[in-house]
C-alpha cells in the first residue's frame, strides 16, 4: 500500500493508494482541486467543508450525466444490433425462400 500527498484547496493530505495508482489519485486530486478552486472564484471561501461538499455534488452531477450518456449510446448500440440482426434475419429467410422455390 502506498500514500500520496495531495493538495486540496492549498492543504496537504496524505492519502493511501494501491501501489501503482499514485498518479492516477494524484490526477484525481488534481481535478478535485479544480472544482474546488473554480468554486472559489464563484462564491468565494466559505468554509472548507461547504466547498468541498458542493464540489462533490458538482463531480456527482457530472458523473450522472456520464452515465446518463452512457446508458443512452449503449441503448441505441444495442437497438442497432437488433434492428441489423432483424434485417439479416429477414435477407435468410429470403434467401431460404428463394433456395426452395427454385
Amino acid at each position: 500500500m502506498s500514500q500520496v500527498e495531495i493538495t486540496i484547496n492549498g492543504r496537504q493530505y496524505r492519502v493511501a493508494c494501491e501501489d501503482g495508482q499514485e498518479t492516477h489519485l494524484t490526477t484525481l486530486a488534481g481535478y478535485f482541486d479544480g472544482k474546488m478552486t473554480s468554486l472559489i472564484d464563484e462564491v468565494g471561501q466559505i468554509g472548507d467543508t461547504s466547498l468541498m461538499v458542493m464540489a462533490g455534488l458538482l463531480i456527482a452531477d457530472e458523473l450522472s450525466d456520464a452515465n446518463e450518456e452512457l446508458t443512452n449510446i449503449r441503448n441505441a448500440a444495442e437497438n442497432d444490433y437488433a434492428s441489423k440482426v432483424s434485417a439479416l434475419a429477414e435477407q435468410i429467410e429470403s434467401l431460404a425462400d428463394s433456395l426452395n422455390a427454385g
